[in-house]
């Protein structure tokens, strides 16, 4: 990556002119059996898709607190690129009563109702897929996302030393994401080309970076692994060969 990319939206942009077409974050759900691939130009393209809307339909903008109701999902991981390149402040299991605007999932609505402001809703469904009724009080991610448009500028230039997420109680800059994750993936020993298979969530940083923003500095990518506890041993490491995993959390 470059040396001089200072926020998450800088790592992405980097991948994406270095090799739009390598897989970035491969997605398995054991419970449903779903896989998803999305290389760097897939990614990159659901994030701008998911920054248009947060900016243009949501009013979103720089400082805003966004509580992020989402298990460690491809999605997820496209919000929280999504949330970078505008500048709102990700809330990792924030407290949706304090928050500017609420993404939540299906199993966490009636807390997210707590958001007085804009809420949005994920099915988490295969293939990205609708709720078969839009839950009272919420846009279906599913429905708004398709029509926005692939290209994404923001309105105000994102400041790099200021708020960007909060996980596990602390607040990082987006400065101090790169930082700790251009040290994280020095310590895992990961390199261009690393792929890292992650059964962790994102409430906490270990799983955050390493399941995301440690591979993405690195050059490599990630498998995250949903309801890996229903993953037999021989099941898990047959897709350890099937997916040439480097690293394992």
């Amino acid at each position: 990556m470059n040396a001089n990319d200072r926020t998450p939206a800088d790592l992405l942009r980097s991948a994406l002119a270095a090799d739009p077409g390598r897989p970035l974050v491969t997605f398995y759900d054991d419970a449903t059996g779903e896989r998803v691939e999305l290389s760097v130009a897939t990614f990159a393209n659901w994030v701008a898709k998911t920054a248009n809307l947060l900016q243009g339909d949501l009013g979103a903008g720089p400082g805003d607190r966004l509580a992020l109701l989402l298990p460690a999902h491809w999605q997820t991981a496209v919000w929280l690129l999504a949330c970078a390149s505008v500048g709102v402040v990700a809330e990792v299991d924030g407290d949706p009563a304090d928050a500017d605007l609420v993404v939540s999932g299906p199993d966490t609505l009636e807390e997210a109702r707590a958001c007085s402001g804009e809420r949005i809703a994920l099915a988490l469904r295969p293939l990205g897929g609708r709720f078969p009724q839009p839950p009272a009080g919420f846009a279906d991610y599913a429905v708004e996302v398709p029509s926005q448009g692939d290209r994404f500028a923001p309105f105000v230039p994102v400041d790099a030393g200021g708020p960007g997420l909060v996980v596990g109680g602390t607040e990082f800059s987006y400065e101090e994401l790169v930082g700790r994750a251009r040290e994280d993936a020095a310590k895992l020993g990961l390199h261009p080309g690393a792929r890292v298979l992650s059964r962790l969530g994102y409430d906490a940083w270990e799983g955050l970076s390493g399941g995301l923003l440690a591979p993405l500095v690195a050059g490599g990518s990630v498998v995250l692994c949903r309801n890996a506890d229903q993953l037999s041993e021989a099941g898990l490491a047959q897709r350890i060969e099937a997916e040439r995993v480097t690293h394992t959390l």
